[in-house]
């Protein structure tokens, strides 16, 4: 009997997913509140350009603006976008019935359109987000005499994140009993889960102990189950009051055996202390790499 395999794409989100729905307008206010600023804008914008495009076709066709240019488009272009904008300069008017009942449309339109983009554009401006940066690598090596997962994040922002969570996982590629091909989670517990207060950095520590999901691993041992570190913090920003997120995945060129994480807190003169960028991502070695 074939042994039945099913392929998972990536717990980053950029894998493959077979299956389901990829239409935009499946799920159009989500995509557009994700999207960039600049995917954004400029999708607004060709909307925009579009629209007033169709209504001034209707009113060349009817040729039932007054004081516009015969014959010219541009005219009935720029007449559309008055009316949508709510503008009326006053030197063009609608004359004829027809133009009336599509300045009507137009004017609808308009005003639907203006109160869903302010919604949008202010649900995407206001839309609470963490600046957590994580270090290039985690390293696996001694921490309080055990060997040890160590994975450092800091707080970008002069403000702190408090009761902050911090979640990790390893993923895994198994083969069940029945010859599944599936992917594990197994939830590495942190000395330190929760701070009260995430303001500068935060080295969160696994000691890899008889019960770890790491325990007797090495790099040629996970190489073959496409391992994945997943880490996640929570917390509330004190600035906005508001739940805030931040997520990051480590692959397994990027954990480091027999290494530290560089030392970057800086401690000044008059007590206080900051953390040095510079050093960020830079790991010492401590033994010959596994």
């Amino acid at each position: 009997m074939a042994k039945r395999r099913t392929q998972l794409g990536s717990l980053k989100g950029d894998g493959p997913i077979h299956g389901a729905p990829t239409r935009v307008f499946d799920d159009l206010y989500h995509f557009l509140v994700t999207c960039s600023w600049p995917a954004l804008i400029g999708l607004i914008a060709t909307a925009f350009t579009l629209a007033n495009l169709l209504f001034a076709t209707g009113y060349y066709f009817d040729q039932g603006i007054e004081n516009a240019h015969s014959g010219s488009f541009a005219d009935m272009f720029f007449f559309s976008v008055q009316t949508m904008a709510t503008i009326g300069y006053g030197k063009m008017v609608p004359v004829t019935l027809f133009s009336n009942i599509l300045v009507s449309i137009e004017a609808l339109t308009g005003l639907l359109a203006l109160a869903l983009m302010t919604g949008l554009v202010f649900s995407k401006f206001s839309r609470p987000t963490a600046r957590v940066r994580f270090t290039r690598y985690a390293v696996i090596g001694p921490r309080d005499g055990a060997l040890s997962l160590m994975i450092r994040a800091a707080n970008m922002r002069a403000n702190r994140i408090v009761e902050a969570n911090i979640h990790v996982v390893l993923a895994r590629q198994e083969i069940t009993v029945e010859g599944d091909s599936i992917r594990r989670l197994y939830d590495l517990a942190m000395t330190r889960s929760r701070s009260a207060m995430f303001a500068l950095s935060w080295t969160a520590v696994h000691r890899i102990v008889e019960g770890s999901p790491l325990f007797g691993e090495t790099r040629e041992s996970l190489a073959s189950s496409a391992p994945e570190i997943i880490v996640s913090i929570t917390g509330l920003d004190e600035t906005f009051s508001q739940t805030v997120h931040a997520r990051h995945t480590f692959k397994l060129d990027e954990i480091v055996w027999g290494a530290r994480l560089a030392d970057v807190l800086v401690l000044h003169p008059d007590g206080s202390r900051s953390v040095d960028y510079t050093r960020f991502d830079d790991v010492e070695m401590l033994t010959p790499a596994k």
